[in-house]
Order: C-alpha cells, then sequence, then structure tokens
C-alpha cells in the first residue's frame, strides 16, 4: 500500500538543538496549535517554558540529562515530547528510571508511537530500564495525564491539562498506571473545620510545641525563605517522587513560589526556630493567564495583578509537614490554618486542592472531612522498557 509507505515518510522526529532558537520556539509554541480551540487550556509563561529548555539556567542540567524532541509532518509540528534521566531520584531510589514530560501531540495513534519509541530509544540507550510519567524537571511541574475533569479549567500551570484523547495515545503504548494524584474542589459556603481539627488544635497550642506562624508582610516572608526551603526538601522523603534537591533547585523552587505568593497565603508550622510544616495557597490567575498567551508584556503582567484582586479562587498546591511531626497534630494545624486563612480573606468562594497523591491516604481522609468533591485526576503512568 503506497499511501501507508508514503505516510511513515512522512513524519519525521527531530530531536530540538537547546542552541537553536527556531527550534526552541517550534517546541514551545507546538501547544498554541494543539488547544487553540480548548478553552479550558492554561497557556504557560513564556519566561518558565523556555527557562525549562535553557541548559544554562535551568538547575537540573547541573545533575542530569534532559532530551526534547519533535514529530514533523509535511513541514508542520504535529507533535513533541521530552525525556529525562533524573539522576540524583535514580541514586537515591537505587532505580534505572526515565520520565516522560511535556507531550503534546494531535489525535494520532501514528504520531504518538513515533514519539514514544523515539523515547523508549534513548533511555535505553543510557541503560534505563523503566519510563515514568508524565513527570517532569522539578516539583512545580504537574504530574501525570488528566484522566477526567477536562471540562473544567485548568489551574494555571500547576496542574496538567491534556485533550482526552492522551489517556487512550499513552495507554496504546503499553503503559500502566503508576499512581494517581486527585484535585479537589472545596465550596467555600461548605468548608467547615472539623470540630476534631479544631479539638487537637486547642491541645497542640495549649502544649506549646507546634505553632503556627504568619507573616506581616512579604518582607518578613522572604527571611524565612531559606528555612521554609529546607523544610520544602525534607517533607517529602517517603514520597513516591521524593528525590534529594540540590541547593539550587531549592533556591530555584523557593524563588518561583515567592514570586507569585501573597504573604497572607503562606502559612508554616514552626517548632521553636525551625520550620517544620507548610502551606502553600495562590490566587488562581488562570484567566489572566489565558489572556496574556504567554507573554508578561506589554499588558499580561498588569492584567495579573489586577486578577490577583478580581479571582474567587484559590488553589492550595503545596502542604506538607516533616515526617517525624506527622501525627504530633502537625496535620490538624495546617487545615485549621488553612481554614482560618480562607475564612477570614473574605475574597474566595472557591477552594482547589491539587494534586493529592493516592498514597498519602490521611490527608485523603482529611479531605473528606472538610467536604472536599474530587473533580479532577492526573494519572502517572510506567512502563518497563524490554
Amino acid at each position: 500500500d503506497q499511501s501507508c509507505c508514503r505516510s511513515a515518510f512522512m513524519l519525521n522526529i527531530e530531536r530540538v538543538d537547546t542552541e537553536n532558537k527556531k527550534q526552541v520556539r517550534c517546541f514551545v509554541e507546538l501547544p498554541f496549535r494543539i488547544y487553540a480551540d480548548c478553552p479550558q487550556w492554561v497557556p504557560p509563561l513564556n519566561v518558565d517554558a523556555y527557562n525549562q529548555l535553557n541548559r544554562k539556567k535551568h538547575p537540573f542540567y547541573e545533575h542530569s540529562q534532559v532530551e526534547f524532541f519533535l514529530a514533523v509532518r509535511d513541514g508542520q509540528d504535529v507533535g513533541r515530547i521530552a525525556v529525562i534521566e533524573n539522576k540524583p531520584f535514580n541514586q537515591y531510589h537505587h532505580e534505572k528510571t526515565a520520565d516522560f514530560y511535556l507531550f503534546e501531540c494531535e489525535n494520532d495513534l501514528e504520531t504518538a508511537t513515533a514519539l514514544f519509541s523515539t523515547a523508549f530509544e534513548w533511555a535505553k540507550a543510557r541503560g534505563l530500564n523503566k519510563m515514568i510519567g508524565p513527570k517532569g524537571m522539578g516539583p512545580l511541574d504537574g504530574y501525570g495525564v488528566l484522566t477526567f475533569g477536562h471540562e473544567h479549567r485548568q489551574t494555571m500551570t500547576m496542574l496538567n491539562y491534556g485533550h482526552a484523547y492522551y489517556q487512550s495515545l499513552v495507554e496504546a503504548q503499553g503503559f500502566v498506571k503508576e499512581v494517581d494524584f486527585v484535585s479537589c474542589y472545596l465550596p467555600a459556603d461548605k468548608f467547615e473545620i472539623p470540630e476534631r481539627v479544631k479539638r487537637i488544635t486547642e491541645r497542640v497550642m495549649q502544649r506549646g510545641h507546634l505553632e503556627i506562624k504568619t507573616f506581616k508582610n512579604k518582607k518578613e516572608l522572604l527571611r524565612w525563605a531559606d528555612r521554609i526551603g529546607i523544610a520544602y526538601n525534607n517533607a517529602f522523603v517517603n514520597n513516591w517522587e521524593y528525590y534529594p534537591l540540590s541547593q539550587r533547585e531549592i533556591d530555584f523552587v523557593v524563588e518561583n513560589i515567592m514570586t507569585i505568593a501573597d504573604h497572607r497565603l503562606i502559612k508554616i508550622i514552626i517548632h521553636g526556630e525551625d520550620v517544620v510544616g507548610f502551606l502553600f495557597a495562590f490566587h488562581d490567575i488562570s484567566a489572566a493567564m489565558q489572556r496574556a498567551k504567554g507573554n508578561l508584556f506589554p499588558f499580561g503582567l498588569i492584567d495579573i495583578l489586577l486578577e490577583l484582586r478580581r479571582t474567587n479562587t484559590v488553589s492550595v498546591n503545596g502542604m506538607g509537614i516533616l515526617p517525624e511531626f506527622q501525627g504530633h497534630g502537625g496535620n490538624a494545624l495546617l487545615y485549621y490554618a488553612m481554614g482560618e486563612t480562607l475564612l477570614n480573606f473574605r475574597q474566595f468562594v472557591h477552594v482547589e486542592m491539587t494534586q493529592v497523591a493516592e498514597t498519602t491516604e490521611q490527608m485523603r481522609a482529611d479531605l473528606k472531612n472538610l467536604n472536599g468533591v474530587e473533580y479532577k485526576n492526573n494519572r502517572v503512568y510506567r512502563k518497563l522498557l524490554e
């Protein structure tokens, strides 16, 4: 069948030379075509999207390998993928895992298969025997393929969005479920701090071991940034995705959080002078990010600043407590802090808890107690490489 042979020749997979501005731009801009008619998709800011391909700027490249590939058919970009060898992760877990990320594709199995085959070959050439994904280059990159909740707008870029057909394209490559990350929606009018949480919080406060620290202004928050970074790195040691971050990576994460943080929405739990828990909540500025189309200038930044005042949704993304303080009332303190913040803020009608791993059973149970409705699911997949 000649047409079949012809189409095979027409599809090329190109390795992106990250020094080549045109290729990098093609990679970054592809999603704008894939989601041209999708009102739920939120484009990342260009500064962040280009940073991921910048081997000099992004701290991940100081220890690990990433390669980017574009699928091109008849001169048009139709798909992309990034494949990652996270060396500290593999050393820490004694594994030989590769990750895939930034997968975008038209609804075409041939394109998806060609992209994944290239990714598999790259990984096997490095002696890696398993692929996991979507999983990115750091803790701020969202996990998983969206498997339900496509009708809801993406929560900024904290959560991955993808067309409904992505699930079947990925599963057709032989991937199976590794772990689900559920996002919950808490209607503020039904949001109550359970009596149990109040009781535990009062007891913990009376004992005086742990306390909730709030910040008077951004300057004070920045003074605590380093200690928050250390706690952030240590809080998730039992998590599936954990690996010890380098100091540059911790700084990178903290700097990113601090740039968009409102000091009133960041709470920490302290034990003496040490940070042992934290809660990061952010104004949901998705609508302004959609209007900005990746560009902060000339008007994107102003619109985002205005959206901080306009939005009625808050996203809680980043909640952790050091393992040795779990079960000592630390969790209750965090929920109490969250409740107080949201009830006192008066701006928010909707609260979203993004990406809670199904493996964190206590937290999932707590969210049900807070009347949380599970309304999005992001699935991380795995495949053994033969």
